[in-house]
């Protein structure tokens, strides 16, 4: 049960040591996989003190994905409203949400996990968070199309454009770069991105919902 939020912005050393190294652990071995001696482990501190510090494992999962949502949720209301159009404000949208997981690398597999189950074991904490940055992106959607500028689109199919394409694209590159058995014709298609990935995201995103002039 979710019994202590850790302040994300100032956690303490020792809570940020046990955070650290949970974020490492449920990222390789997954949520049913982790236990709570391996983060004590990793993190250099007894359970004890784990236990003190921010609680059992359901706690720490809540905090290592809400110390990576919630930060992001802060930072890209900020950086949209800076955007005089909603072009210029969904471009800052995507750009950030890539740059949070360029970041934050162990976010894609236990969000990838998530994805997977169904969202057996996703807090309500990170639910709040991911709602709060879908808020932004439904806002800026709506704001385009009033405008005519952008298409009635359902947002959330834009939500699962923007991240499916940075997270399978971040997850996947290292499995395609070690298959050789691929098609000629893949591999000459196969090219260095011109942009970030951010960047290239928010073209092919842009292109998308812009309507036509």
């Amino acid at each position: 049960m979710f019994r202590k939020k850790i302040d994300i912005n100032n956690p303490g050393k020792t809570a940020e040591k046990i955070l650290a190294a949970a974020r490492e652990t449920f990222a390789v071995y997954g949520y049913d996989g982790t236990h709570v001696e391996e983060i004590a482990r990793r993190a250099g501190v007894n359970k004890a003190t784990l236990y003190y510090q921010i609680g059992d494992k359901d706690t720490l999962y809540a905090n290592v994905i809400h110390q990576v949502l919630g930060n992001i949720a802060q930072v890209v209301a900020q950086a949209v409203a800076r955007g005089k159009t909603p072009a210029e404000k969904l471009r800052a949208y995507i750009l950030l949400m890539a740059d949070a997981v360029d970041k934050n690398p162990e976010l894609p597999p236990i969000m990838i996990r998530e994805v997977a189950s169904g969202g057996a074991h996703l807090p309500r904490v990170a639910a709040e968070d991911m709602a709060s940055v879908l808020t932004v992106l439904l806002e800026i959607l709506e704001e385009g199309k009033k405008k005519g500028v952008f298409n009635d689109v359902v947002p959330f199919l834009v939500h699962a454009m923007i991240m499916g394409s940075i997270l399978i694209f971040k997850l996947g590159t290292p499995i395609k770069d070690k298959q050789i058995w691929l098609p000629e014709e893949i591999k000459d298609r196969d090219k260095k991105l011109p942009g970030t990935l951010g960047e290239e995201v928010a073209e092919l995103v842009l292109k998308a919902v812009k309507k036509e002039q």
